[in-house]
């Protein structure tokens, strides 16, 4: 587990595979990340607001749900914009079509549901 995690944040491992890509690819691909990153923030940010400032809801412990809904949401984009960004690096480099990622579709259809069940909560 450990090696896995390593090749992820050592930039001294990525380079040895494969050749150098296009630098607008890879930067392309940075920011990519960085975007999914904000994301990761901003679901983070939401979780600690609710924790901190959304007022008792009608449900008992709604607002703590949702509060560890949003950051575990919140880390889940994070670690898994790292993934994506060191796949599809490695994919560049090595010449091999790109990584598919269902991902997005996943998170999109978590935070309907979320805002489903906050509109419930706060209609009734």
């Amino acid at each position: 587990m450990l090696g896995g995690l390593r090749q992820w944040i050592d930039p001294e491992r990525t380079p040895a595979v494969g050749r150098t890509p296009d630098y607008r690819f890879s930067l392309a691909n940075e920011r990519t990340f960085l975007a999914w990153i904000r994301t990761g923030l901003a679901l983070i940010a939401g979780g600690l607001g609710c924790a901190q400032f959304l007022p008792p809801l009608p449900v008992a412990h709604l607002r703590e749900i949702i509060a560890v809904a949003l950051l575990v949401l919140g880390a889940v984009v994070a670690l898994r914009a790292v993934h994506h960004w060191a796949s599809t690096e490695r994919a560049m480099r090595l010449g091999e079509e790109l990584p598919a990622s269902k991902f997005p579709a996943f998170l999109a259809v978590v935070v309907a549901l979320g805002a489903v069940v906050l509109i419930v909560a706060v209609v009734l």
